[in-house]
């Protein structure tokens, strides 16, 4: 469980530094330049999503709860929205003005969908600290920067070209997790 502890503080971290340390960001922008000080907190990021990954794997699956088989039907529902909101705020349509943060809305989306199907210790830790990051970091943000200035509407095409690339999207992240299970679909 320390493993997977230990991703989600680096990913924390990574995504904190540059609200909560934004002079240290600056200066290594400075001293090795923009393009690789965003290359090492990327390499943190994947680190941190490799720490989880190996963490969420090795840990005992000891069991809290579990739901009754309908709430499958209900985390396949939300992760279809957790998708499209977590494309959304680089959507170029109508949809993009409708929410603040969609990308981190998305991923406390993501979380309630599979804290409904996945009620071990594990899963608790990851999903519900994913959660947690994600309205940290909009309240962070928020009281940062303020008023929210609405991105102008674009035209309807491009929340048409949204919900397409979502539902590939989804498409994919589902074969992935038949491939490499859970089934989010098999009962």
């Amino acid at each position: 469980m320390s493993i997977l502890i230990a991703g989600l503080a680096l990913w924390a971290i990574a995504h904190f530094f540059k609200r909560l340390a934004p002079n240290i960001r600056k200066g290594m922008d400075a001293k090795l330049g923009a393009g690789p000080a965003r290359g090492i907190m990327s390499l943190l990021i994947v680190g941190s999503i490799v720490l989880m990954v190996i963490g969420y794997r090795a840990a005992p699956v000891e069991f809290i709860y579990t739901l009754p088989s309908w709430a499958r039907h209900v985390n396949n529902t939300l992760m279809i929205i957790a998708v499209i909101l977590m494309g959304m705020g680089k959507s170029k349509g109508r949809a993009r003005t409708w929410l603040r943060h969609p990308m981190l809305w998305g991923v406390v989306v993501w979380m309630i969908a599979h804290l409904l199907v996945n009620g071990d210790v594990a899963s608790i830790v990851l999903f519900g600290g994913m959660g947690a990051w994600a309205l940290a970091e909009m309240l962070l943000i928020n009281l940062q920067d303020g008023a929210w200035d609405k991105p102008e509407a674009g035209p309807a095409k491009g929340d048409i070209k949204l919900l397409v690339i979502s539902a590939v999207v989804f498409a994919v992240i589902s074969g992935l997790h038949i491939w490499l299970g859970p089934n989010p679909f098999a009962g």
